[in-house]
């Protein structure tokens, strides 16, 4: 939920702030700023709640640690690469990869119920899935619309 809320909130605010400062509403630019923000603030929990990220790996996946760190990694590039006219398509179509490989990982914390800020067994579990997936289904497709097709 809270990646959504700064997704929107970015979103208004970078839309509002180009419209003062340019005179034009840039909804792909704001759109973006808003992505890249919001990747920033996710990468954040893979190095904060590192443990429970790792729950969120199934046993046979090996160096989990390593692999949280590495996707925290890969979304403060793609925050970067997003807002770099030379970079912003590729890195569109890399993030758009990234969500769909990230999606098996939240249906196994789901099934799990992990709660990956506390490092525990004891998150929502399954009806988490129907805000988690359409919310990835809506990563995929903002990014698209607002780098790819713009």
């Amino acid at each position: 939920m809270k990646p959504l809320i700064i997704l929107v909130s970015v979103f208004a605010i970078a839309l509002m702030a180009n419209k003062v400062f340019s005179g034009n509403y840039e909804f792909a630019l704001s759109a973006r700023v808003a992505m890249s923000v919001m990747l920033l603030f996710t990468a954040i929990g893979h190095f904060v709640f590192t443990k429970g990220m790792t729950m969120m790996l199934p046993d046979f996946v090996l160096y989990k640690k390593e692999i949280i760190y590495l996707t925290g990694i890969i979304e403060i590039a793609a925050a970067i690469g997003l807002l770099m006219s030379n970079f912003r398509i590729v890195t569109a179509w890399l993030l758009i990869a990234f969500f769909i490989c990230m999606l098996p990982a939240n249906i196994y914390a789901a099934v799990k119920q992990v709660n990956y800020q506390q490092g525990t067994f004891d998150g929502n579990g399954l009806p988490y899935l129907w805000f988690r997936v359409p919310l990835q289904a809506l990563f995929i497709v903002w990014t698209y619309l607002s780098t790819i097709k713009y």
